[in-house]
């Protein structure tokens, strides 16, 4: 392990919250959250520090969320404008460094090594990163700086909200040691249960332990958490990280029988999904359904395409299919994704002698997909990148299937 510190962890603050009350400045000081209507069902997707005082927290169903803040500001959600947040908030950090590892719309690692001469060391870096953004945007960052990414991400949380962290080689064990056995990426309720029956409870207990009795307590993530208690973690910040799914859900306000307008909602996710791989140069190969019942039981069905595609009307006809056997009934949410996803510039062998009859969505192709020859598909490809860049300079709502237009327009 270096034990100069060349890795950032930049976690906005509040991210969403936080733009919303950027753009609505009578709302500071208030405590805010973005998240869904409790008398729909709603769930907080993000919470200002304000709102946090009071219990409320991400992934809380709202309707806990007004009982336990009941002046709590609540706001829907504009997933579009907290990605063009995101995009400004990414390209500052490409500003400095290359090698960038987004792991959300808010949150990224960076690797400043080799960038000290044009802009100083990591904790220059950092507080550059830190006052363009509040410039930029208007927005607050937390920062960790680290010899490791285990580290860095364990910096930035420690001075929250606006904090800038730094740790030191010879400071590893002083930051350490006194923390709880939760901070520990890959220490979760069970494990931490388990620790704790041992009598350990702080990293530093941990980190005491021989690596080869936790190795026999735990197995290979007894080595893993050993490791990250005295600091050590390999991982290098991956700028290629790889994406292993898109997808979108949706829980009803009200239970919903009619298959007819599931299926209609269904092609919407899928078109939103679709709409999202090709903005981020993707495409997947298998789709799965998602259904939940008013009793809460989940079922999911998935098909593996023959062929990569990220077009709405593909995924959907393989969707259509899984979503056929889902078993009749209210259904309460109802979801689909994408996975087994590529650039879309990965080069694939051809068929030699091809003559445009195979399919070109695989299964979903062969029981529902109209087969279409490579000509077409490249046509339909470039129509839709075409009303990809119009969507989003004018809305989403500009270009949209015809089913799906006048649905709403009938409503």
């Amino acid at each position: 392990m270096s034990g100069t510190p060349s890795i950032l962890h930049v976690d906005m603050d509040a991210f969403y919250a936080s733009v919303e009350v950027r753009d609505l400045p009578e709302l500071a000081g208030q405590p805010v959250a973005v998240g869904g209507e409790a008398e729909r069902r709603g769930v907080i997707a993000a919470a200002s520090y304000e709102a946090r005082a009071f219990g409320v927290h991400s992934a809380m169903p709202t309707v806990t969320a007004r009982r336990l803040c009941p002046n709590l500001v609540l706001l829907p959600p504009n997933f579009e404008k907290y990605t063009q947040v995101s995009r400004q908030i990414m390209s500052i950090f490409r500003s400095y460094t290359p090698v960038v590892e987004p792991l959300s719309l808010d949150e990224a690692f960076l690797d400043t090594s080799g960038c000290e001469r044009l802009h100083g060391d990591a904790i220059e870096i950092g507080r550059a990163i830190r006052r363009d953004i509040l410039r930029e945007t208007g927005l607050v960052a937390s920062i960790g700086v680290a010899p490791t990414k285990f580290l860095a991400k364990l910096a930035s949380d420690l001075d929250k909200p606006d904090g800038f962290r730094v740790i030191l080689e010879h400071q590893i064990r002083s930051v350490l040691d006194p923390l709880p056995v939760e901070k520990i990426f890959g220490v979760g309720r069970s494990t931490a249960k388990r620790l704790h029956s041992l009598g350990i409870r702080t990293i530093g207990e941990l980190a005491g332990l021989e690596r080869d009795d936790v190795v026999r307590r735990f197995g290979s993530s007894g080595a893993w958490i050993h490791d990250l208690a005295h600091g050590i973690d390999a991982r290098r910040v991956n700028p290629r990280r790889p994406e292993k799914s898109r997808g979108m859900e949706r829980t009803f306000a009200e239970d919903i029988s009619d298959r007819d307008q599931l299926k209609r909602l269904l092609y919407e996710y899928c078109e939103e999904v679709a709409f999202d791989l090709r903005d981020r140069g993707l495409q997947g190969k298998t789709i799965a359904v998602k259904a939940r019942t008013p009793s809460f039981k989940t079922i999911t069905r998935s098909r593996t395409l023959d062929r990569h595609t990220n077009l709405g009307a593909r995924i959907y006809a393989t969707a259509r299919e899984l979503f056929d056997r889902v078993p009749g009934g209210p259904l309460r949410l109802l979801g689909v994704q994408v996975s087994g996803l590529e650039d879309v510039r990965t080069a694939h062998q051809g068929v030699l002698f091809d003559d445009g009859s195979a399919p070109l969505g695989g299964e979903g192709a062969a029981s529902g997909d109209s087969p279409e020859k490579p000509g077409k598909e490249r046509r339909l490809r470039r129509a839709m990148l075409g009303a990809d860049r119009l969507r989003k300079k004018y809305g989403k709502r500009l270009v949209q299937p015809g089913s799906l237009v006048s649905d709403r327009d009938r409503t």
